[in-house]
């Protein structure tokens, strides 16, 4: 195919699959703080198995609940406005593009990385003392110009992917070899369509580029938590590759080679009950 372009993957941006109303309003909220959450709350329980989904994550042990919660509601009182938005938001988007569309495509493969990163990036904004629930959302769709880029554009991705394993080069190198574009800027183009927020926005464009000025504290995090999913293996990926981790990222967290050993645990675990959840 000729070299797509961004204006060609924008202009594809309304073919793709919709998230409910609700849902953009919350991905359009994360930086806002005059939120009116009860009716958001009342919003998101009209949507029954978006609800259900939700509520059997939040009563999970990733969250450690006393009580058991049974309403949007309620889990906004116990888990905070934040951590219950993010929830819903991951319900939502990894139970929103179709799969099956471009042969050699690992659908799930995809997800299995997307939440094990979002797991991962969780588990260190904790360590960092960082918002946990912006390192989530932004873990779980670092990558979503990858099924941008798979929906809009089937047999051209198909070639991406052999050209992959016959250069044995990065995605990204193989992305702009065969589409002229890569999933960074389709994903960017998508969080624009969806509305996204600027912090979303960010860490989406420079999580294979920390060191980039102005990229922020976020991608960094982001960046690291790729690297470490794709070491894990968790995705079960065929012919993984390891990005390198920049430096500047690298340095920037400091953390021990003990806290990194209780870091893999940690996001291994999470992985598993959170993966079995939203894949269901």
């Amino acid at each position: 195919m000729n070299a797509a372009t961004t204006d060609d993957v924008a202009n594809g941006l309304e073919d793709l699959p919709s998230l409910p109303a609700v849902v953009m309003e919350l991905l359009g909220s994360v930086d806002q703080e005059d939120v009116d959450i009860s009716v958001l709350a009342k919003k998101v329980s009209y949507d029954q198995a978006l609800t259900a989904k939700t509520l059997r994550l939040a009563n999970s042990s990733l969250y450690g609940l006393q009580v058991k919660v049974t309403t949007i509601q309620q889990a906004i009182t116990f888990l905070g406005f934040q951590t219950t938005r993010n929830l819903i938001i991951a319900v939502a988007v990894t139970g929103c593009f179709p799969s099956g569309r471009c042969p050699g495509f690992d659908d799930k493969a995809f997800w299995r990385h997307s939440i094990a990163t979002a797991a991962c990036a969780r588990a260190l904004a904790r360590r960092m003392r960082f918002n946990q629930d912006y390192a989530f959302t932004a873990g779980l769709l670092h990558d979503i110009g990858r099924l941008v880029l798979v929906t809009r554009f089937p047999e051209p991705y198909q070639q991406v992917l052999a050209h992959r394993a016959e250069q044995d080069c990065t995605l990204l190198d193989a992305e702009r070899a065969v589409l002229g574009i890569d999933h960074i800027s389709a994903g960017v183009a998508l969080a624009q369509h969806w509305n996204f927020s600027d912090t979303m926005r960010q860490a989406i464009t420079n999580h294979h580029a920390p060191d980039t000025v102005g990229a922020g504290f976020l991608a960094t995090i982001v960046h690291v938590a790729n690297a470490i999913v794709h070491a894990l293996d968790l995705a079960n990926e065929k012919d993984e590759l390891v990005p390198p981790v920049a430096t500047v990222a690298w340095n920037a967290l400091g953390l021990s080679e003990e806290s990194y050993l209780h870091l893999f645990r940690e996001t291994e675990l999470q992985f598993e009950e959170m993966s079995t959840i939203l894949m269901a």
